[in-house]
């Protein structure tokens, strides 16, 4: 039993998804998600869930997958304590190892996590040896992962671990997963901020003007598959707002997870109790399923005259998932927001020959008016006084030049 925590607040797309295909697809594996309560919860980049179990239903894992979470939550860090206590692997998944720690179950042992969360995890758990520069870190049945791609690489570990290497192996090969394979070094380049991050940061701080991207999605798609769209056009990049689409309210991916969508078809509640597709105004069409599944959301998007992508039209068999909409990222973004999707990804594209703008120039331009903005407030007071200042001496001047210099009237 693989249980794959999700917190009710939101948790981060691909920290669950990918390993929660990785583990369906393994022989022997039954994978199922978990929440402090069985409603829709939101996953980053737009999407929404809706968990198998709550933690008072939840089957009694073998494996517990922590994602990255927007709060943390006492009942989450509980139940993963109990399970931990009775047994069980945990992997930790990117900043994942936050809700891990906060569990104290890293105390005195070794761990990795996401590079930009390592500074603010030492200082809030100096208890822990962090270590930078591993796609995971090993420490008896806890494994921890570097950010948001290399929890795919901890899956297979433990695929490895408890069903053989050829079995990992398989998986690995499976999904055109090629950032580690089971028995090569975890070793990965150090990351730290850089100037050439600026399109992370931007894009975040001035979502203005951006495009909105309908996301469709059918029923029988790869989690891995939807993790990286929402991941690549909305959860990391930030270019658009993502809004899934599809036939239903509700789509079942290939292993059985369900997710919220904006309904195209007879399932749109057109009385205003439930949002339809028609509703979310959109700019764009990513359709993930390029052959007939994806053919009536191709159809539907053609009638509104949108702007219609099937990246994975022209994928190559030993492609990943994310490369070729990271290509599209370029192509319809910038390519400097791609490579800063890859880094923020931890998922290298130097093999990636990416094409479009240079830059973010939206984003920029937007800062550049923000700037000039706040430099024009912050200077409003001293106009406003010097202005005030010019007019009290425009209505004194008069009177001062009416009088002789005796004081009489002229």
């Amino acid at each position: 039993m693989v249980a794959v925590v999700l917190g009710t607040g939101g948790s981060v797309v691909s920290d669950a998804l990918l390993p929660y295909e990785a583990f369906a697809r393994a022989s022997g594996f039954f994978v199922y998600t978990v929440a402090g309560q069985r409603r829709p919860v939101p996953l980053s980049g737009g999407l929404r869930a809706v968990p198998e179990h709550t933690f008072d239903t939840a089957p009694e894992p073998d494996v517990v997958v922590v994602p990255a979470v927007v709060h943390r939550e006492q009942a989450l860090e509980g139940w993963l304590r109990g399970a931990a206590g009775r047994g069980a692997y945990v992997l930790g998944v990117c900043a994942g190892a936050e809700v891990v720690a906060g569990a104290g179950l890293l105390a005195g042992r070794r761990a990795t996590s996401f590079w930009q969360r390592l500074g603010a995890l030492r200082r809030g758990f100096p208890g822990t040896t962090w270590i930078a520069g591993e796609r995971f870190v090993e420490d008896d049945r806890i494994l921890t992962t570097a950010g948001v791609t290399s929890g795919l690489a901890g899956s297979l570990r433990l695929i490895e671990l408890l069903a053989g290497r050829a079995e990992a192996i398989r998986i690995g090969q499976e999904v055109s997963y090629r950032d580690w394979t089971p028995g090569t070094s975890t070793r990965i380049p150090g990351q730290s901020l850089a100037v050439a991050d600026l399109p992370y940061a931007m894009n975040a701080a001035f979502p203005w003007l951006r495009p909105t991207v309908g996301i469709g999605l059918t029923d029988g798609a790869g989690e891995i598959d939807v993790a990286a769209a929402f991941e690549t056009y909305a959860g990391t990049s930030f270019t658009a707002r993502a809004v899934p689409i599809a036939g239903r309210s509700a789509v079942t991916t290939r292993h059985g997870l369900l997710l919220i969508a904006l309904p195209t078809g007879p399932g749109a509640d057109r009385g205003g109790r439930q949002p339809a597709a028609d509703d979310a105004s959109l700019d764009r069409l990513i359709v993930l399923d390029a052959g007939h599944a994806g053919a009536e959301l191709t159809a539907w998007g053609a009638d509104r005259g949108l702007d219609i992508t099937a990246p994975n039209a022209g994928r190559r068999p030993e492609e990943f998932a994310f490369d070729p909409l990271l290509r599209d990222l370029a192509e319809h973004a910038d390519r400097a927001t791609a490579r800063t999707t890859a880094k923020f990804t931890e998922h290298p594209a130097g093999h990636l020959d990416l094409t479009g703008a240079a830059w973010p120039w939206r984003s920029t331009l937007l800062g550049l008016a923000a700037l000039t903005l706040a430099v024009g407030i912050g200077m409003l007071p001293n106009l406003i006084r010097s202005k005030m200042l010019s007019r009290r001496l425009e209505v004194v001047r008069p009177a001062i030049g009416c009088r002789s210099p005796e004081g009489t009237p002229g």
